[in-house]
């Protein structure tokens, strides 16, 4: 039977890179993001460059239901994923007491529920299979909180703890659970106001590319986790040393506007 790598969140920023990568590897893909449009030129281009297989189904994972949906249609049309990328994710930036709850709850179901599910589904699959691959991308932010983007943070705290919990619980089982925290990445995730905070101003966002490269290794060898680099991963441990007040006071300054 054929197989695919799964990509959620496929039509843009990281999701789009890692897409073109593994093309280039001669990788089936299956591909879903909310726009169509997208998704077909993506088809369009990848299987005539590369001559691969691409299938794509156009979701809304903020919507929890079609999780189960994009589950289903992948059973119902016999694709076997081997490898499972759960990409897709949006934040926000501004005050908590300003900022849309309506938006903030379809963050939560999208970064978190829509992503468990898919997990969930398709880890029982690679079970019964005793072979697969689950890559969730988590960000830097899981260790190192920030102000502003406080709903954000707490669902990529969540994205790492679930998956490494997960990984210790498959080990042996023949399912690889992988977690990718990239820094600030330069893609559209980077709002206007965002670019006016002194975090922006004093440290310049990492390439998508280099990101989606650092993702592919992790998906396809990798074990554990892997913090995208060099500083965020300093940083990430000088979280670990530093006092929390002194953290939060620092992290408070680099997310405001000067």
């Amino acid at each position: 039977m054929k197989q695919y790598i799964l990509i959620t969140g496929a039509s843009s920023g990281i999701g789009y890179e890692m897409a073109q990568q593994l093309a280039a590897l001669k990788y089936n893909l299956i591909l879903t993001a909310r726009s169509e449009d997208k998704l077909t030129a993506m088809q369009q281009e990848l299987s005539f460059k590369y001559g691969i297989t691409v299938q794509y189904i156009a979701k809304d994972l903020s919507k929890t239901e079609q999780a189960t949906q994009l589950f289903d249609e992948i059973k119902g049309a016999g694709y076997q994923v081997s490898h499972l990328v759960n990409n897709a994710g949006f934040g926000d930036y501004g005050s908590f007491l300003e900022t849309s709850l309506e938006k903030e709850l379809k963050m939560i179901d999208l970064n978190i529920s829509s992503l468990v599910i898919l997990t969930k589904l398709f880890a029982n699959d690679m079970a019964a299979r005793k072979s697969g691959r689950i890559m969730n991308v988590s960000s830097v932010i899981a260790y190192l909180p920030f102000p502003y983007q406080s709903v954000y943070s707490a669902t990529k705290s969540f994205v790492l703890a679930f998956s490494e919990t997960l990984a210790a619980e498959l080990e042996g089982s023949g399912i690889v659970v992988t977690t990718l925290a990239p820094g600030v990445t330069e893609t559209a995730f980077i709002s206007p106001e965002m670019r006016e905070t002194n975090l922006l101003k004093s440290n310049k966002p990492t390439p998508v590319k280099t990101v989606a490269t650092e993702g592919v290794k992790l998906l396809l060898n990798g074990k554990g986790k892997k913090i995208v680099g060099f500083q965020n991963r300093f940083n990430s441990i000088l979280a670990g040393i530093l006092p929390d007040p002194v953290m939060m006071k620092i992290k408070m300054k680099l997310a405001t506007v000067q």
